[in-house]
């Protein structure tokens, strides 16, 4: 059965008012909530997971379980619920929300128990499900897209296993705040030599002079982005060439061209770094055939996917 978008499945069944499901329930999202001992309040002790949703289908919806569970199990987590019927209540969150562009979010806690920062044993503590949903504003993404944005450098601050999607994210949050004060959009994070990890919350890129694509390969210091691994698969299909490698603020401002991604923009273009203009100032062509290839790779997965 071919995956129909989310607002031609459902038309006319979603009530007024934004929801949210939490442990089996939907309710409505002012009224929602979890225990003040849940380990994600009390300890960030829980990871997430944001699906793209682009013309009411929901992009990269695997691809975004598997990190999920990867990252469940980097932290000895429960998995709260099966694959099949956590792909129901995705479906039924955005259904009941009436997203049309916009995005899924998905948390998972480890659970409520009495305040003490080693892990609980046993079957006793039961995870915690979250998901929200909203629309976005898709026109503001795309006059970025347009005229492309600014980026600025700073310290990475951030704990040691970044490849873990954990909710611990102060120093992504500080990191962020930084750059909107300072007029950029995202804030690329150095590390001790002064490379650049990733953005905030997104994936760095760069066209370099050969006109490769470069991004920095997978450690323990970058998220293994799920637009990023599509993205590498769509340009090895396109055979344009792709190197995973670390690289300088200065390789980047001397670069042909520069972009972020992350799910809910798909390939942004970065036209400034730190006050100095990329290339010609203006959104390359390299970055722009990337989210054309993109979009059309993952709406196309969206639409081919059996329904559940």
């Amino acid at each position: 059965m071919i995956e129909q978008p989310l607002t031609q499945r459902w038309p006319g069944r979603t009530p007024a008012g934004r929801i949210a499901y939490v442990n089996g329930r939907y309710s409505l999202f002012a009224q929602a909530g979890v225990h003040v001992e849940d380990r994600g309040l009390q300890f960030a002790d829980s990871v997430y997971e944001v699906f793209g949703v682009i013309d009411g289908l929901i992009f990269d919806e695997e691809e975004h379980l598997d990190r999920l569970e990867r990252s469940l199990s980097e932290l000895e987590m429960a998995v709260p619920m099966q694959r099949r019927p956590l792909r129901l209540v995705v479906r039924e969150i955005a259904r009941r929300n009436r997203i049309s562009n916009g995005l899924v979010y998905l948390q998972v806690t480890r659970g409520t128990f009495r305040r003490d920062h080693a892990i609980p044993g046993g079957p006793a503590v039961r995870p915690t499900l979250i998901l929200t949903a909203r629309n976005l504003d898709m026109a503001a993404v795309e006059a970025r897209r347009e005229s492309g944005i600014k980026i600025v450098t700073l310290p990475d601050e951030r704990w040691a296993r970044c490849d873990i999607k954990s909710t611990s994210l102060l120093a992504n949050v500080l990191a962020k705040t930084a750059a909107r004060r300072a007029g950029a959009y995202e804030a690329w994070l150095l590390d001790g030599e002064g490379l650049v990890t990733e953005g905030s919350s997104t994936t760095a890129w760069i066209v370099d002079k050969e006109g490769h694509l470069v991004t920095r390969d997978l450690s323990h210091a970058i998220l293994p982005g799920v637009t990023r691994k599509v993205i590498l698969e769509v340009a090895a299909e396109a055979q344009m060439p792709v190197v995973e490698r670390k690289f300088s603020v200065a390789e980047a401002v001397s670069a042909r061209e520069a972009f972020i991604t992350a799910a809910t923009i798909g390939a942004l273009p970065v036209v400034a770094i730190d006050g100095r203009s990329l290339g010609e100032g203006r959104p390359g062509e390299i970055g722009r055939r990337i989210q054309e290839l993109y979009r059309t790779a993952a709406g196309n997965r969206a639409r081919g996917r059996e329904s559940v």
